[in-house]
């Protein structure tokens, strides 16, 4: 809820129910101007403990944030929960599928089963994929991907996993969304693509270098990055929410006290959390 606004600011006011995205795009940049507002030229940097706090100063409220119509009370906590997915891990899985540009009727592989890998099955799916794929080790989270409409489950990796999907397509998948952003899951991702596939790459990249020849000889494409949540936001997806379309809230297994954050943390790190979600008590 805003609690107030600035002179300037004139699509929101105080007592508004909004989306706070993670990126603060102003709207009128080149980049936000092409869609990719999570690279605003303008932006300023917030850090990320910014955002697990009682209140905050968000920048470019005017453009980026996203107003819900009504209020909280009109809501369940279901559709709460689907959100606060739109403020990142939503727009961060559908930005994926949208930078490998997922189209009706592809098949698509999905590395990563987390609350951003899942959403990224759950994005496919709203895309139009036909065949959905999701590399997935740990039940709770193949029972949700299933539910968010992967066809097909594989625990393999490296090269068993390769062999898996190669096994299941027709030279490999049109697309691949890469969540994770392990040297073995991109390495994976690019060799799992049939030539002419694209990757598309949100996973932080936790290796500084990437040889990208392998790209070149298999006519691979690779795109991604910082999520477009402001853009992706108000095209499709709250709507989306509001249509009960997609319910990416699912992701939040486990719930906490913003006092008990560290515990929030642990519960992920140790898998017994997909997503923890904090919930501040006024």
């Amino acid at each position: 809820m805003i609690e107030e606004v600035g002179a300037d600011v004139k699509n929101v006011k105080a007592g508004d129910f909004v989306i706070v995205p993670f990126t603060h795009g102003c709207g009128h940049c080149a980049a936000c101007l092409a869609g990719f507002d999570g690279n605003c030229l303008n932006a300023k940097e917030m850090g990320s403990s910014g955002f697990q706090a009682e209140y905050l100063r968000f920048t470019s409220a005017d453009w980026a944030l996203i107003k819900i119509p009504g209020q909280p009370s009109d809501y369940t906590d279901e559709q709460l929960n689907s959100f606060v997915t739109l403020a990142d891990v939503m727009a961060t899985g559908y930005h994926a599928a949208a930078s490998a540009e997922v189209k009706a009727g592809d098949t698509v592989v999905v590395m990563g089963d987390g609350a951003v890998g899942l959403c990224g099955v759950l994005s496919a799916k709203l895309r139009g994929a036909k065949r959905i794929i999701a590399m997935s080790r740990h039940e709770d989270r193949q029972q949700l991907a299933r539910e968010f409409g992967a066809t097909d489950i594989i625990a393999e990796r490296g090269d068993d996993a390769v062999a898996k999907v190669m096994e299941l397509t027709d030279g490999g998948a049109d697309a691949v969304l890469e969540c994770v952003g392990t040297e073995q899951s991109v390495d994976t991702a690019v060799k799992v693509g049939r030539p002419g596939a694209v990757v598309g790459r949100v996973g932080v990249p936790q290796k500084a270098e990437m040889n990208t020849n392998n790209l070149f000889w298999r006519n691979i494409g690779l795109r991604g990055g910082i999520a477009s949540v402001t853009t992706y936001d108000k095209a499709e997806l709250l709507q989306a929410v509001l249509d009960g379309k997609i319910n990416p809230g699912k992701v939040f297994t486990k719930q906490f006290a913003l006092d008990d954050v560290q515990a929030a943390y642990d519960a992920m790190d140790q898998r017994e959390a997909i997503k923890s979600l904090l919930i501040v008590e006024k």
